[in-house]
């Protein structure tokens, strides 16, 4: 395979092409520290908007452990303002107020009928959604970080998550091919066409690249696993890098499956997942509050090797 670009953003520590020590100093880390079951990332909390000390310290290790932790409560009824509460508590406070969230800024993922704005994009159907990280068609300076996942009510039937620490997944590709990561850091590595609507572009196109180092040295990673209105750059490095990044996905062993019931939640950095097709109960349809983040969960600072 030929050398990388040299389009590649200049990198420090354990992202930095040839920097092998460093990397595997990093790896070490982060998997001697990885769990070993989902039950080790869910924390029962008795309130989510108020937390205790001991509830935000325990959600804090676990993110730092996987990404994300689930939480269990005994709350069902919906709180909008439950997501901005928990997440301010844990760091997490710009909030990605996007064109369909309320006016609160939370989303509110329900079926839709079809008669308003939310028709015709999928987290508002019953249908399945591929993997992919949240806000993967935003550009840089609105890189979406921190997540809550608030469940009001679960479909009668699936609607389960699977969920990946972008940071293994990174490890999985990386072990196999250091110049297949890089290809995937590249600038222009993945475009999202312009989205046009009855007034015109309703979003600029977007190039990014999939793996990406925040100022403070933390691991980004935008992607989705969708084959429409994506396009890969068209060079031969990064088409098998994308096939990598499928095939790790498809086989990995660090994917958790799990589906939240009222009053359970996720919370925690950007992380990679998906959903299953659902079927709702007509009376009580499946509702999850969604709230985005600029920011990550605090005091957890990346480990730079």
């Amino acid at each position: 395979m030929s050398a990388m670009p040299s389009s590649l953003p200049a990198l420090a520590g354990p992202f930095a092409p040839g920097n092998e020590g460093a990397y595997r100093r990093w790896r070490a880390a982060k998997l001697v520290n990885r769990p070993r079951s989902i039950e080790e990332l869910v924390v029962p909390v008795a309130d989510a908007g108020a937390l205790s000390p001991a509830e935000r310290s325990a959600l804090l290790r676990a993110i730092a452990r996987a990404g994300f932790a689930i939480y269990r409560s005994g709350v069902g009824a919906e709180d909008g303002t439950l997501p901005r509460r928990l997440g301010a508590q844990l760091g997490l406070r710009r909030l990605d107020a996007n064109w369909l969230a309320g006016e609160d800024g939370v989303s509110r993922i329900a079926v839709s009928g079809g008669c308003d704005d939310h028709a015709g994009f999928i987290p508002y159907t019953d249908r399945a959604i591929g993997w992919h990280t949240d806000g993967y068609y935003h550009p840089q300076q609105r890189r979406i970080r921190g997540m809550v996942l608030h469940c009001v009510r679960p479909a009668r039937e699936g609607g389960e998550n699977r969920l990946l620490d972008p940071e293994l997944a990174y490890i999985a590709v990386r072990d196999r091919s250091a110049l297949l990561a890089q290809a995937l850091m590249q600038p222009d590595a993945m475009t999202i066409p312009e989205r046009t609507d009855e007034s015109g572009v309703g979003r600029a196109a977007q190039s990014g690249p999939v793996f990406s180092v925040d100022e403070d040295g933390c691991l980004h990673m935008r992607y989705t696993a969708r084959t429409r209105s994506i396009a890969w750059k068209d060079d031969a490095a990064t088409r098998q890098a994308a096939a990598l990044l499928q095939d790790v996905l498809a086989t990995s062993p660090d994917v958790w499956r799990i589906r939240t019931e009222a009053g359970m939640g996720l919370v925690g950095q950007n992380v990679l997942h998906d959903r299953s097709a659902f079927i709702d109960d007509p009376r009580q349809p499946r509702l999850v509050l969604r709230a985005r983040f600029l920011d990550r969960p605090a005091e957890g600072p990346c480990r730079n090797g």
